[in-house]
């Protein structure tokens, strides 16, 4: 891709947002709809009328963060990015908003008006959609050296501009942990057992979990990656909600073998199409790499080229010693 060899970094944006249009013009599509007319390939229009390879909200304040940790990670340059994006369409397809979850708008809202980004977030068990969980993933290229504590603190600061509730928290978590364990050269199955592990001594060392939050985990942080693989599509739901989307892409990427039949399987599970694959693009991306993604695809992507310097910022932000 370009003129230099993709890099993780490069798989994750691509992935994503590969992802994310791919869902875009069947986003609240039902499974049974899906399933009698499934995705194979980008195309355009549908529930938001777009272009093919139109990307939404989550590329969007993905990008947003990946640019911030270019910089220097400050969260009240992250949460300006946040406002111009939805002001402005800073960072949009087409310079233009045309989906935005209730929880993020809210605080967005709050961080025009001078509220302390970790403030913004809602912490009502309400807002628990998965806002924060779709723009997480660049945080594990730039945290991978760095101790769980670091890693967690980041996460939960991050998470907390849209999402302050532990359990969005405690998903991304999962997420960027996973995430780390691919970078290091882990199996999908090994860094998801990894993941697990690290994560439920973390929260027991510094108890971060009341019980009554404990079942909303169970799969999470108990079913290894054999097990996951034996659920049935119909155990795995694909709302908006947070612990949803996480096990969904779970489940996508342990039963498929490479990039593109994780996020078409993704899509085709319906309702939240595009978070559902965007988060499931990252993953893959990240772990399959860029060179996976069908050209076809790439070349309809809005703002491949800007999407690319970014890439190439990240990758050239982690390369330079300070």
């Amino acid at each position: 891709m370009q003129n230099q060899p993709p890099t993780p970094i490069t798989g994750l944006l691509f992935g994503l947002a590969i992802g994310d249009a791919l869902g875009v013009p069947v986003e609240f599509k039902s499974r049974h709809t899906l399933k009698a007319s499934p995705v194979t390939d980008m195309m355009g229009y549908g529930t938001h009328g777009q272009t093919p390879g139109t990307w939404s909200d989550d590329s969007s304040l993905t990008f947003c963060l990946a640019e911030n940790l270019c910089a220097d990670g400050d969260l009240a340059d992250l949460g300006r990015r946040f406002v111009n994006w939805y002001d402005w369409g800073y960072w949009t397809a087409h310079y233009e908003v045309f989906d935005v979850g209730n929880a993020t708008r809210i605080a967005i809202d709050r961080l025009r008006t001078g509220v302390e980004p970790t403030l913004a977030g809602g912490t009502e068990e309400s807002s628990n959609g998965n806002g924060s969980l779709m723009r997480i993933l660049p945080l594990a290229y730039f945290l991978s050296s760095a101790t769980i504590e670091t890693r967690y603190e980041q996460v939960k600061n991050v998470s907390s501009l849209t999402h302050a509730h532990m359990r969005s928290i405690l998903c991304c978590f999962i997420a960027v942990e996973w995430a780390i364990h691919l970078l290091k050269g882990a199996t999908l199955e090994g860094a998801l057992e990894t993941a697990q592990e690290s994560v439920k001594q973390f929260i027991s060392k510094n108890g971060l979990m009341h019980s009554e939050e404990t079942s909303n985990f169970q799969r999470l942080l108990h079913l290894n990656a054999m097990e996951w693989k034996r659920l049935e599509e119909e155990s795995i739901q694909s709302t908006g909600y947070v612990i949803h989307t996480l096990e969904a892409s779970i489940w996508c990427l342990l039963t498929t073998n490479d990039y593109p039949s994780a996020v078409l399987k993704a899509i085709n599970l319906g309702s939240d199409t595009d978070t559902t694959a965007a988060v499931t693009g990252g993953l893959a991306g990240l772990f399959y790499g860029a060179h996976q993604i069908p050209e076809s695809w790439l070349q309809q992507l809005a703002r491949r080229a800007a999407i690319q310097d970014l890439a190439d910022r990240c990758t050239q932000k982690i390369s330079t010693p300070c």
